[in-house]
């Protein structure tokens, strides 16, 4: 069974830094690419960042690329969503994803997600 459990997530004014953290099951985690990805309210689902299984290879949307760094640390199962100079239009409901490939295949593990609130 996948359980992935996002954290991290707080209140935050314009341009502060926010770490938010997923943990997943240790056994399987070093063989999915892992992915971040936010929902506004009223928006769809749009993605953030992934990274490759074990190779650091990452993928970022335009809107985040030089703030945001997604890392993962295979020893401790978690992922990593380091967000600098946040704004406004950050605020969105945060969840972390997994799946085999880095750059295709379903998103089929998710988690319940993280708030984050960007105040201007």
């Amino acid at each position: 069974q996948v359980q992935l459990v996002e954290s991290g997530g707080g209140f935050v004014q314009t341009g502060d830094s926010l770490r938010l953290s997923c943990a997943a099951p240790g056994r399987t985690f070093s063989f999915y690419a892992m992915g971040w990805f936010r929902q506004a309210p009223g928006k769809e689902r749009d993605f953030v960042a992934a990274i490759s299984q074990n190779f650091g290879l990452t993928r970022y949307a335009d809107s985040v690329k030089g703030r945001f760094t997604i890392s993962r640390d295979n020893a401790e199962n978690t992922l990593y969503l380091q967000m600098n100079s946040l704004k406004p239009e950050d605020t969105a409901v945060y969840y972390c994803a997994a799946r085999p490939s880095l750059d295709y295949g379903s998103w089929g593990y998710w988690g319940q997600g993280t708030q984050v609130t960007v105040s201007s």
